[in-house]
C-alpha cells in the first residue's frame, strides 16, 4: 500500500500539467484536507529532490486585481491580496521539472 506522500510524488511526476491541491486530492484519493496536503507537499519537495526532480510552483493570483504572489516561499494559498485585500485568490499550482 502506497502512502499519501508516495502517491503525491507519483501524481506530480506523471502529470502533464500543473495541478492545484484540490486536483491532487482527487488524484491521490485521500481524505486529507487541503491545508494538510500543503504540509505534505513540503515533505514531497524534499523527496522529489532526492529523486532528481524539483517541485515548481505556478504562483497564486488574485482574481480581483491580478496580483501574482511570485516571491512567496510558503506553498499554501494566501488568504488575501496585499494590494486590494480581496479574498478571491486563485490557488497555486504545482508541477515537477528534472534537476
Amino acid at each position: 500500500m502506497e502512502t499519501v506522500r508516495e502517491r503525491l510524488v507519483k501524481a506530480l511526476i506523471e502529470s502533464r500539467e500543473p495541478l492545484t491541491v484540490n486536483q491532487l486530492q482527487i488524484l491521490v484519493n485521500t481524505e486529507l484536507k487541503p491545508s494538510e496536503l500543503y504540509d505534505e507537499l513540503e515533505h514531497v519537495k524534499k523527496t522529489l529532490k532526492r529523486l532528481g526532480y524539483r517541485l515548481e510552483v505556478v504562483p497564486a493570483v488574485c482574481r480581483n486585481c491580478g496580483y501574482e504572489f511570485r516571491d512567496r516561499e510558503r506553498l499554501k494559498k494566501p488568504s488575501r491580496c496585499p494590494r486590494c485585500k480581496s479574498e478571491r485568490i486563485e490557488p497555486p499550482r504545482f508541477y515537477v521539472e528534472p534537476l
